[in-house]
Order: C-alpha cells, then structure tokens, then sequence
C-alpha cells in the first residue's frame, strides 16, 4: 500500500482523539481539548529541538544551533499566540464542561515541567504531581538531573576561547540557573 498523507500522519487516529470524558461534547469543549492538545504536540517539538540545539552546542555547529534556536523561537511564539484562539471561549463557556476535568489542569503537562528543567528552572521539583513509576514521572525525574541548555552553552563557550569561570562549568545541573 503506498504512503499518503493520511496514511503518514496518521490521521485517522490523530481525529480521532477529541472525547469527552462522559455524556455529549459540549461545543466549546472541543476547542478547549483540541487546542491543549495542539499544546501538547507542540511541547513535545520543542523537547526535541531542545535537545537537538545541546547537541549542536556539544559539536560546536554554531550555523546550525543558530537556526534550530530560532525554530526554537518560533514555535514559542506560535504557543503565545494560540492564547488569542482560547480567549475566544467565554469564562460561562468553559463553565459548561469544566466540573469534567475534576482536578485536571494544564499544570500537571510534564512535557511543560520537562521544558521548565531544560532552560533551567530547577527549583524544588514536584514530580508528587505525576503517580510514583509512571512514565512521566521517570520522564520529568531524568530531565531534572540533565544539563540545561545553559549548561550546554557555557561549554559552548568555552570550547570557543571564551573564559568560563570553572565553577560554571562544574556545577550542580540539579540547581537552578
């Protein structure tokens, strides 16, 4: 069977994704879990690229870790700017269906927590919010004990002739930047 777009994107599936947690999909309901979900897909592009700027930080590919920082920026933008979409959606809206996500709520995004870690917010790290042994626990916990992408750039730096006092370069990745 040859590829389509469909077929590549898996479609089908990704369409499929919009339920609601009982009864009928209130209108804005759909909005509202559509556009955390666009979120999410965009959390997880920026997780990569993150990662894949450090890589080009460690292999002093300055051309090209300039370029994905600024993919980086872009889709931060695009993030901020998707706000305007869920304003649309009234506070009476919103009321209609929330008493569904019981104590659900955008802060518990690991994906967001994981963000938070690699550019170097460290403070006290809440993994209590995801269940002990889960998947995202374990996914929160590692990028917590990373280096962040600060990290990475003062190396950068440093490889570069730059004078980065030592204790820079040695220090706790588990502290905050």
């Amino acid at each position: 069977m040859a590829v389509t777009y469909a077929s590549y994107l898996q479609l089908e599936k990704l369409l499929a994704l919009q339920h609601p947690r009982a009864g009928e999909l209130e209108h804005d309901e759909t909005l509202f879990v559509i556009i955390h979900q666009i979120y999410e897909l965009w959390f997880k592009e920026v997780l990569h690229e993150l990662d894949y700027l450090q890589t080009l930080l460690r292999a002093n590919d300055t051309p090209l870790a300039a370029a994905t920082l600024k993919r980086i920026l872009t889709i931060l933008k695009t993030l901020v700017a998707q706000i305007d979409v869920l304003e649309t959606m009234t506070p009476l809206n919103f009321l209609t269906f929330r008493d569904r996500l019981e104590s659900g709520s955008g802060f518990q995004s690991h994906q967001f927590r994981e963000i938070e870690f690699v550019l170097g917010k460290k403070g006290r790290p809440s993994f209590e919010r995801y269940p002990e042994g889960s998947a995202n626990r374990k996914s929160v916990e590692a990028r917590f004990a990373e280096p962040t992408l600060w990290d990475a750039f003062l190396h950068y730096l440093a490889a570069n002739g730059y004078k980065v006092p030592k204790a820079l370069l040695g220090r706790d990745v588990k502290l905050p930047v």
